[in-house]
């Protein structure tokens, strides 16, 4: 009787060594590569270091640091300054707006406000800054 030893099985591959290396890799590029998306282009803020006199004529528009709004001195909602300024806009489409928001307003309050200006029609909408003292 000759007996036959079962053929020899070739052991897997083991993906270890691969899981290894794919992770390395990940953390290598995690460590090298920027986390924040990133402009194509350069972005320089602007600095108020000088600066021309208003334009005459026009409304303004203010913004408080909470976020309160003003119509040409008038406190008001946003609701009602929205209908306010499209009915002047409508009537003037050549109307200078202006908008004055304090140094502490957050963004949140004052970027949808000049979008919504820029919607209603507006040509032309001047931010108001206060120059850096010398």
């Amino acid at each position: 009787m000759k007996l036959t030893r079962p053929a020899r099985r070739q052991h897997p591959e083991t993906i270890i060594a691969l899981i290894d290396v794919v992770f390395f890799l990940l953390v290598f590029f995690m460590l090298i590569g920027r986390m924040d998306a990133t402009s194509p282009f350069e972005v320089s803020p602007p600095v108020a270091l000088t600066g021309s006199d208003m334009p005459a004529g026009g409304i303004t528009i203010s913004v408080g640091a909470d976020g309160v709004l003003a119509l040409d001195g008038l406190e008001t909602d946003r609701g009602t300054l929205e209908q306010r300024l499209s009915a002047q806009l409508a009537s003037d489409p050549d109307l200078l707006v202006r908008v004055n928001a304090h140094k502490g307003a957050a963004l949140r309050h004052v970027l949808p406000l000049v979008a919504a200006v820029e919607q209603m029609g507006a040509r032309d909408v001047v931010l108001v800054v206060t120059p850096t003292p010398p």
